[in-house]
């Protein structure tokens, strides 16, 4: 079998994505996802300009050898174009040999290890009631665990937190140009604490709850903010830190026993060495999007499982059905899986990206259809053409553009 066509396809049914489709000599497709969030044809360039080429003639069975020729052979390594673009070829490899082999995907990376994958969903509002509206809504589509972030006293705007228009249509946070969000660290630390007490008093102790600081914290802040909860006993605290500085989280581990979730923005296991060893966090957050396809995520996961580190793949709505199947697969498989982002995505994305699996009763099946178990309607894809659209950016009450 070789590999005969590739071509993109980039589509906007409310968001942008960017999906690679793969055809063989003996009529097999694959997908693969390669969409990077407000940087979308930076990586369409690369697979167009770069990658696509050299992949013409190639034996679609060979996934490991691809994997390891597109990430070594190129000499320049890591990088999130990069590796999202390796991994849309990835995953349409995995389809393909999955497909050529009647099976869905999971079987072929050993079978399920369990019946179905735990899901997380996003719970939000500008204050606390509607906070606690939201996560009544959820609760009432199915979802057991939950994720809860609220605005912030003084601020007009928080990430995670979406706002409505004059008509109360939803308001995305991805703009034409980079919505401008304001931030006062010391007024969401004073403010999380109280959050968390009013779900739990609504809620009860045993409903899983997640938080996610968005990188926004330096070491001491998180560090602060992982003790302030512990009497809430949170799920995760999520991204407390810039994940780039590794040695941060020996400080924070010190100080709290708030399990901590990191590694979204992360794209090769290098990022991830110390965290792991050291046992410094609980669940690794990467996305089989911008790690490099399920190739390198699943080893990345057998390697944490050795310092009972879990598997807890990121799965926002910027990343396309096609990546979502793929994670969703690779969930049932690994042994160490811990919980699924999963909030879904609108009507229309699911009319472009036909998809095979099911979200019941607070928890995903990747279905039995053999391959990834997702078609493309690429005419209704046409009808949706790409958007620029861009992520927010924060700045201080002063001014100053916000990282950490």
């Amino acid at each position: 079998m070789k590999i005969v066509d590739a071509k993109l396809i980039v589509t906007s049914p409310g968001r942008n994505f960017v999906t690679l489709k793969l055809t063989t000599d003996e009529g097999l497709t694959g997908l693969g996802d390669a969409t990077l969030n407000g940087r979308e044809l930076a990586v369409v360039s690369y697979l167009d300009d770069h990658v696509l080429p050299l992949l013409i003639g190639l034996d679609p069975h060979r996934v490991e050898d691809t994997w390891q020729y597109l990430y070594r052979g190129a000499y320049w390594r890591r990088g999130p174009v990069t590796m999202a673009a390796i991994a849309a070829v990835d995953v349409a490899l995995w389809d393909i040999k999955a497909k050529a082999a009647g099976l869905p995907l999971y079987q072929l990376l050993g079978g399920a290890s369990r019946d179905r994958v735990r899901t997380y969903g996003h719970a939000n509002g500008a204050g606390i009631p509607e906070l606690l509206d939201s996560v009544r809504a959820r609760l009432s589509q199915g979802y057991r665990a939950v994720r809860i972030q609220t605005g912030v006293p003084g601020l007009k705007a928080v990430y995670g937190v979406h706002t409505t228009d004059e008509s109360g249509a939803a308001v995305l946070h991805q703009r034409a140009r980079p919505l401008v969000e304001d931030w006062d660290t010391d007024a969401y630390l004073r403010h999380v604490p109280a959050v968390f007490e009013a779900v739990r008093a609504e809620f009860g102790a045993e409903l899983p709850l997640l938080h996610d600081a968005h990188h926004r914290l330096t070491p001491i802040q998180a560090a602060r903010l992982g003790k302030d909860l512990e009497p809430y006993r949170p799920f995760w605290l999520e991204d407390c830190t810039p994940a780039e500085n590794q040695d941060a989280f020996r400080l924070i581990r010190h100080h709290t026993t708030t399990p901590l979730a990191v590694g979204e923005v992360f794209n090769t296991v290098h990022d991830y060495q110390a965290l792991i060893t050291e046992r410094l966090i609980d669940y690794a957050r990467s996305a089989v999007t911008h790690f490099g396809g399920v190739t390198p995520l699943r080893k990345l996961f057998d390697f944490a499982a050795q310092y009972q580190v879990k598997a807890a793949t990121h799965g926002p709505e910027d990343i396309s059905p096609v990546g979502m199947a793929a994670a969703v697969h690779l969930d049932l498989a690994v042994h160490n899986f811990g919980i699924q982002e999963y909030s879904g995505h609108s009507a229309l994305t699911g009319e472009v990206f036909r998809h095979a699996y099911t979200f019941t009763d607070g928890h995903l099946h990747p279905g039995e259809a053999p391959g990834i178990g997702v078609e493309l309607d690429e005419e209704l894809a046409a009808a949706h053409p790409y958007e620029p659209a861009y992520l927010p950016v924060n700045r201080l009450q002063d001014g100053t553009v916000h990282d950490w």
